[in-house]
């Protein structure tokens, strides 16, 4: 192999050896900024256990939020049509955060509570994040929810 060649063939695999680094440090980088989506019940079924931080989703149960009278703790449960997950949050809530209303919590897991870092409430009442409403929608599969419940929803 002539010199022009070995050293033309240097070149391209020192490019192609930096384009590897650069998309396999990307590709990491970028699963650890991901957040998936969870409602109660899948977390329950043990969904979740792979992820350290994810999002909670689902309704604020009615009469369970509790707050701390000498600080920021506040605690509540997120409801779905199945699962029932208790919440931890340290911090100001959003203005329509309240009893019957979506929610969506980014944090991770300690033992059987959710503890939180950030609690998004919807912001009015038709909107629902698609990633929510696909995640319910299959929590639901399979389930009858009665009619009521269904009314109140919409």
């Amino acid at each position: 192999m002539n010199p022009t060649r070995k050293r033309r063939l240097t070149i391209v695999l020192l490019v192609i050896a930096a384009a590897v680094v650069a998309v396999s440090l990307t590709v990491f980088a970028l699963q650890q900024n991901m957040n998936y989506l969870f409602t109660p019940s899948q977390v329950q079924s043990g969904e979740a256990t792979a992820y350290k931080t994810f999002r909670l989703g689902g309704m604020v149960k009615a009469g369970s939020i509790q707050r701390s009278p000498d600080s920021l703790k506040v605690t509540f449960t997120v409801v779905d049509a199945s699962g029932t997950m208790p919440v931890e949050y340290n911090g100001i809530l959003p203005d329509l955060f309240r009893d019957n209303q979506s929610v969506i919590a980014t944090g991770h897991m300690d033992n059987a509570r959710f503890i939180a870092t950030e609690v998004l409430a919807k912001h009015d009442e038709t909107y629902m994040p698609k990633e929510l409403k696909d995640a319910m929608a299959k929590a639901h599969e399979g389930k009858q929810v009665d009619e009521a419940a269904q009314d109140k929803s919409q």
